[in-house]
């Protein structure tokens, strides 16, 4: 296992859209999951996709710790784990407005809206199908990190940029943001 250089926003291999993985159980994708972990692990990250290690491949890690979960129903703990060519589906249009950080724009903060429930699928290293259908934290973890698959960091999803800022500056002087405009609950974590 290895400790990966993370591409940071501006690296042509954040901007394309990664590529199918054929075949999940491969040997050099275990390797290479093995690697983001250990890179995940060391950065302080909750989840990790391919391209921020410079490979254009459709795979992410992540873990949800206990606590990180909202209490809500679906927004349960998640284990290590890796998915290889995710998808996600939105259940339903509802979205809500939370703070996110990610590895490749690092020391930064920003309030991005996603969508408070989602199903994804993909398949793991042993070539499994995985179907879940998740809210919460687990659900935005999800979206930020299929987001790296198609080209996207979070702050293309904002939709005010006076609420992106430096991590230190946010600290000094938080803000708190609600979910939409159906009255929200305030949020103040952030998403890695």
């Amino acid at each position: 296992m290895a400790i990966l250089k993370i591409a940071r926003m501006g690296h042509p291999v954040l901007r394309i859209p990664a590529e199918t993985v054929a075949d999940p159980t491969l040997p050099e994708i275990r390797d290479l999951v093995a690697d983001m972990i250990e890179t995940m692990f060391d950065a302080g990250g909750t989840g990790l996709a391919a391209p921020q290690v410079h490979v254009p491949k459709r795979v992410v890690v992540f873990q949800v710790g206990e606590n990180r979960v909202t209490g809500r129903p679906l927004d349960q703990p998640q284990e290590l784990m890796a998915i290889v060519n995710p998808v996600i589906e939105p259940l339903g249009e509802e979205q809500e407005l939370d703070w996110e950080g990610c590895l490749s724009v690092p020391g930064m903060r920003g309030a991005v809206p996603r969508f408070s429930r989602i199903r994804y699928r993909g398949r793991g290293l042993d070539g499994k199908t995985i179907e879940r259908s998740v809210e919460g934290f687990h659900a935005r973890v999800l979206q930020h990190e299929c987001d790296h698959l198609d080209g996207i960091l979070y702050p293309q999803r904002m939709t005010d940029l006076r609420l992106l800022m430096f991590s230190e500056e946010a600290a000094r002087f938080p803000i708190d943001i609600g979910s939409n405009d159906s009255g929200g609950t305030v949020k103040t974590r952030a998403a890695e």
